[in-house]
């Protein structure tokens, strides 16, 4: 099981560029923030082996495109352990190949180790527009009892990943719930949406379910 955040398994074509203006990533820093806040995304000497954990990204564009090779801008690497970030601390992934396990990326750092699966995500469905890839041990263990789509049990940021990305969004109601958990991946659920207050508010929705259900058992 692949627990090790911030390990970067696929090939990126990364070229350092500027930042982004701080316009273009306030909200994202904000849900960022709300994250951390909420212990989703983080980093914990405890947790993971000491590893950042969870990441979310936005598209930067809202157009259909044929290719689906939407930019997004995503949370870099090795960032996990900032409660604050800075614009410096966030990248344009300008293409991704999750067939190829391939990316292609320019800014101020280089982009997190689960852009891959976030660039699969948005290949779903045009209307897709944000992305939330948080660390919840509530949500993982009770995914059954909350209905949470799973994938198999594949290595996260993989070409294997995003193809179970896609199978579920066929084969199950990801399209309608919006979330699904990692089974490889511990602790490892996505969500994602139009806005930032769909993905978000998905995500922390059934964090308070899954809280709920620890409430009954206890």
């Amino acid at each position: 099981m692949s627990t090790k955040e911030g390990i970067v398994k696929y090939q990126c074509e990364y070229t350092p560029g500027p930042a982004l203006p701080v316009a273009q990533i306030s909200e994202l820093n904000a849900w960022r923030k709300l994250m951390v806040i909420s212990g989703l995304i983080g980093q914990d000497a405890n947790r993971y082996g000491g590893y950042g954990f969870g990441n979310i990204s936005r598209r930067l564009d809202d157009i259909d495109l044929a290719d689906r090779l939407h930019p997004f801008v995503i949370t870099g690497t090795q960032t996990g352990d900032k409660a604050d970030l800075s614009p410096n601390d966030y990248v344009v992934v300008t293409a991704c190949y999750p067939a190829e396990n391939r990316l292609v990326a320019a800014g101020p750092v280089a982009p997190s180790s689960e852009s891959l699966t976030h660039g699969a995500v948005y290949a779903l469905d045009s209307h897709i527009l944000w992305v939330v890839h948080a660390h919840s041990p509530e949500i993982w263990h009770n995914a059954a009892a909350l209905g949470v789509p799973m994938t198999a049990d594949v290595p996260y940021g993989t070409p294997e990943m995003a193809a179970e990305v896609r199978r579920l969004f066929v084969e199950s109601d990801l399209a309608q719930k919006r979330i699904f958990g990692m089974a490889g991946h511990e602790d490892g659920v996505v969500t994602y949406g139009a806005t930032a207050e769909a993905a978000g508010f998905a995500m922390l929705t059934y964090l308070v379910r899954a809280l709920q259900l620890q409430e009954r058992k206890s």
